[in-house]
């Protein structure tokens, strides 16, 4: 029986680890060829050797629009035209807002939002030339909400959402798809380093910082990345052909769209 995903060919940033790995492993499943992409080259090898299926590791980072366009040309000729793009890439930093450098407030806009302007530009046009794709952009529920402490990736989050709809509405009439996924806390390594940081700034335990974050989501507990893979999974398949500039949160009843 044919995987929901036979013959599509798909790129999947920040593939290396935690939800982009864990789409990785969904799409293969489904009989999909993935090239995972991601800028920790070592990382990058041993995820993709622990990966069954028409595999492809390609180092890149998304903020560089050569390396976009070389890692381009390396999955259509390994796999063929890139029907699906899951731009994960992302970063996060934290801290008071009047204690905000500049450099970081341009990091985070950079790998996180123009990282998905740039690699969306990089694959959509194909898309649209062929009449048929899907672009799936993951953000955040910091795209949806706000979230003390973080206002450079909240302000970034909150850009990709409206990249997503804004690009729905040009590509609806061309057989592609724009939809964005806003997963809450979720067990990733972002997540990790948030909890280190709330260890080292008021000294509680590991378990407790874990508890804190636990607390935003009604159920009580972090999301998992395959709870996100299967959204984006979802998105992905022909099923999902009418869902459109949507922002789907993954959180639990933390966030609710209407």
């Amino acid at each position: 029986m044919a995987g929901l995903l036979q013959d599509k060919v798909a790129l999947v940033t920040g593939g290396a680890q935690g939800i982009g790995l864990a789409v990785a492993r969904a799409f293969l499943a489904e009989g999909a060829a993935v090239a995972i992409a991601d800028v920790r080259a070592d990382v990058l090898e041993a995820a993709a050797a622990g990966l069954p299926g028409r595999v492809l590791p390609v180092t890149l980072d998304v903020t560089d629009e050569a390396a976009i366009a070389a890692a381009a040309e390396q999955a259509e000729a390994a796999h063929g035209p890139v029907d699906i793009l899951v731009a994960n890439a992302g970063a996060a930093a934290s801290g008071p807002f009047d204690k905000t450098e500049r450099a970081t407030w341009d990091a985070m806009l950079a790998v996180n939002l123009t990282g998905v302007w740039l690699t969306t530009r990089a694959f959509l046009p194909g898309m649209v030339k062929r009449r048929s794709g899907r672009v799936i952009a993951i953000a955040s529920t910091a795209g949806l909400v706000g979230y003390p402490y973080v206002a450079a990736y909240v302000a970034a989050k909150h850009g990709v959402v409206g990249l997503v709809r804004a690009l729905a509405l040009e590509v609806a009439r061309k057989g592609v798809t724009v939809n964005a996924v806003c997963p809450g806390f979720t067990e990733t390594d972002l997540v990790a380093q948030s909890v280190a940081t709330i260890v080292a700034k008021t000294g509680r335990s590991a378990d407790e910082a874990r508890a804190e974050l636990a607390k935003s989501n009604p159920m009580g507990r972090l999301v998992t990345p395959e709870e996100v893979a299967d959204a984006i999974l979802w998105l992905a398949g022909q099923g999902a052909a009418s869902i459109n500039g949507q922002a789907i949160a993954v959180a639990g009843g933390e966030v609710m769209t209407g």
